[in-house]
C-alpha cells in the first residue's frame, strides 16, 4: 500500500480500527503457543523464564518509554509505583518459572488449564488484602474447580492414561504458579498508573527477569549459553508469547466489556490443549479432558460473575 503525499481537500479520514475482539483473540492465540515453545526449547524452567523475560525487554522498554512520554504531556506524573510493580514482577517470575516446570511435568495443555485457576484465587486475595466482597458464585465455583483440577492433573483415575512424566508435581507447581500470578495481578492493579498498558508490563518484566534468574539458579540452574536450537525457540517465546501476545491483549481489553475480555482469554488454555495434542503429541486421557472442561467451565462462570459487562465499552 502506498501513501499519498497530497494534502487532503476535506476532513482527514479516520483510519478504521481493528475489532477489539479479533485483536484479543490474536493475542490469546499467541500466548497459547507459549507452552509449546517452552516444551520445544527443552531447557530448565529458570532458563526458559529468564530468557523469555530478558529477550522481551528490548522490545517492551521502548513501548513503555513512548507511553510514559505521552502520559507526561497530559499529566504531571505517571501515577506509577515502581517498587510495587517490581514486587509484582518478582511474583511473575516465580509464576512463569513454576509454570515452565509444570509444562515439563504434566504437559503443555493441562498445565495451562491449571494455571488459569488464578481467576478464582485473585478475588480471594482481593478480599483478604483490600476487603473486596466475594460473590457467592466464587464460593460455589471453588469446590467444582478443585474437582476439575484433580481430574485434569491426573490425581484420580488410571495413572497410565495421564500425560506428563510427573503429573502430581506438575499439578502442584501449576497451582502455586496460579497463586503467584494472582498476586502479580493484584500488585499491578495497586502499582500501575491510570490509562497505562505497557509501562507496568515492562517494569514487572524487569522484576521477573531478576527473580527468575535467582530462583532458577537455586533450583535446577540457569543455562546462560543454550544451544542454537534452544535459543531460537526462546527468542520465539519472548517475541510471540511475551511481547506480541501481551501487547495485543493490552491494546484490546480496554475496548471490551470485562466479561467479553475474560471469555476471550479462555482461548489460551483451550488453544494450549489443542496445540499440545497437534504439535507435541500430548493427548490427555479422557478423565483429564473432563477435568479440563470442568476447570474451564468454573473459570468462565467465575470470570463472568466477577466482571459485569461495561455498558460504555
Amino acid at each position: 500500500m502506498t501513501r499519498s503525499l497530497a494534502l487532503p481537500v476535506g476532513p482527514a479520514p479516520v483510519a478504521p480500527r481493528l475489532d477489539a475482539r479479533l485483536v484479543a483473540v490474536a493475542g490469546s492465540l499467541c500466548i497459547a503457543f507459549s507452552p509449546i515453545f517452552i516444551a520445544l526449547a527443552d531447557v530448565s524452567p529458570g532458563t526458559a523464564t529468564f530468557f523469555r523475560c530478558a529477550l522481551a525487554l528490548p522490545l517492551l522498554v521502548p513501548l513503555a518509554l513512548l507511553e510514559r512520554r505521552r502520559r507526561l504531556r497530559t499529566a504531571a506524573t505517571t501515577g506509577n509505583r515502581p517498587w510495587v510493580l517490581l514486587a509484582g514482577g518478582a511474583l511473575l517470575g516465580l509464576d512463569m518459572t513454576l509454570w515452565a516446570e509444570s509444562v515439563r511435568s504434566v504437559g503443555a495443555g493441562v498445565s495451562t488449564v491449571l494455571v488459569n485457576v488464578q481467576v478464582v484465587i485473585l478475588p480471594l486475595l482481593a478480599f483478604l488484602v483490600l476487603g473486596e466482597r466475594v460473590r457467592r458464585t466464587f464460593v460455589l465455583a471453588v469446590p467444582v474447580m478443585l474437582a476439575g483440577v484433580a481430574l485434569a492433573g491426573g490425581l484420580v483415575g488410571d495413572p497410565e492414561a495421564v500425560t506428563g512424566v510427573a503429573p502430581v508435581r506438575g499439578t502442584v507447581t501449576a497451582l502455586v504458579a496460579a497463586a503467584a500470578y494472582a498476586g502479580y495481578l493484584l500488585l499491578v492493579r495497586l502499582g500501575a498508573g491510570p490509562g497505562q498498558r505497557f509501562t507496568q508490563v515492562a517494569i514487572a518484566t524487569v522484576g521477573a527477569t531478576v527473580s527468575s534468574f535467582v530462583l532458577g539458579t537455586l533450583w535446577q540452574g540457569v543455562d546462560l549459553t543454550p544451544d542454537a536450537r534452544a535459543l531460537g525457540w526462546l527468542v520465539t517465546l519472548a517475541v510471540v508469547g511475551q511481547v506480541i501476545g501481551w501487547v495485543l491483549i493490552a491494546s484490546a481489553l480496554p475496548r471490551l466489556a470485562s466479561s467479553a475480555g475474560a471469555s476471550i482469554l479462555l482461548l489460551q488454555p483451550v488453544g494450549a490443549v489443542l496445540l499440545g495434542a497437534l504439535l507435541l503429541g500430548e493427548v490427555p486421557g479422557v478423565l483429564q479432558l473432563v477435568g479440563c472442561a470442568v476447570v474451564l467451565g468454573a473459570v468462565a462462570v467465575a470470570a463472568r460473575a466477577r466482571a459485569a459487562p461495561d455498558p460504555g465499552a
